[in-house]
């Protein structure tokens, strides 16, 4: 469980992570010749793992593994695009979302991933939420099963609006229908009702809400669990050219987490 919590992989999977890594390095982690590397490959890329949970400071993860911040920052550069890369296999993609979903219902929702540190990029600003960040849409099967998730679109970006530009509408579309909640009316999925103007609910509108509210449980389930890697949580501080590396990484590793080792 050690390892779970730090870097949301069991052992076995961390084993099997690094195996991936070390094929696909372009030059041995440890040369014969030279300064040795400060940290071995297992410990480098339990690293560049930890940080993608934990969103915790390069200096402090230094410290926990006795790595100056500079070369805690050297070995994300590496990492975190070659974690990536190893894992996009396990990322369903648009394609493999729709052969799930034929003849199924399933939920929708959108997320905020947030970058307080981009506040100069204003296209990433997300009034709902007053922050900065990047738009997820993230389907799942009604019984909250994971199927899909976005690339990461803007934070300004409204929920129906990044509905139609991601590949969502399409998968939808060859599903047995969506459920998803008030940001995404008129996207044609079934969604409550919202508040007549100057007026209230009747009893009817809020048992219907209820229920619509119920039935989109474990979508709001499945999002908690995908920002459990807390890159998607709190503050991304390294560049903005680092960003989608770093999601990319964190979502490879999410499916990974919950697919191998589990044939």
């Amino acid at each position: 469980m050690r390892y779970y919590r730090t870097t949301g992989l069991t052992l076995t999977q961390m084993q099997e992570l690094v195996r991936r890594v070390n094929e696909a390095l372009d030059k041995p982690w440890a040369r014969r010749a030279g300064r040795p590397k400060r940290l071995g490959l297992y410990k480098a890329v339990e690293t560049a793992c930890m940080y993608l949970r934990q969103n915790a400071t390069e200096e402090f993860i230094g410290d926990v593994h006795g790595a100056s911040q500079p070369t805690v920052s050297r070995y994300l550069a590496i990492l975190v695009p070659l974690i990536k890369a190893v894992l996009e296999e396990f990322v369903p993609s648009a394609a493999d979302a729709i052969e799930i979903v034929k003849g199924r219902v399933c939920l929708v929702d959108g997320t905020i991933a947030p970058c307080w540190s981009y506040r100069q990029h204003r296209e990433l600003w997300s009034r709902k939420l007053t922050t900065t960040g990047f738009n997820a849409q993230l389907l799942c099967l009604l019984g909250g099963a994971p199927v899909y998730i976005s690339d990461p679109l803007p934070g300004g970006t409204h929920d129906v609006t990044a509905f139609r530009e991601s590949s969502l509408a399409l998968i939808v579309k060859s599903s047995g229908g969506g459920i998803a909640d008030k940001g995404y009316i008129g996207s044609g999925m079934v969604t409550p009702m919202r508040k007549p103007r100057y007026g209230e609910f009747s009893p009817g509108d809020k048992a219907y809400n209820r229920q619509i509210a119920a039935l989109r449980a474990p979508v709001e389930q499945f999002i908690a669990h995908f920002k459990s890697w807390r890159i998607l949580h709190t503050d991304y501080r390294r560049p903005y050219a680092t960003y989608r590396d770093a999601y990319n990484a964190a979502r490879g590793l999410y499916f990974f987490s919950i697919t191998w080792g589990f044939e």
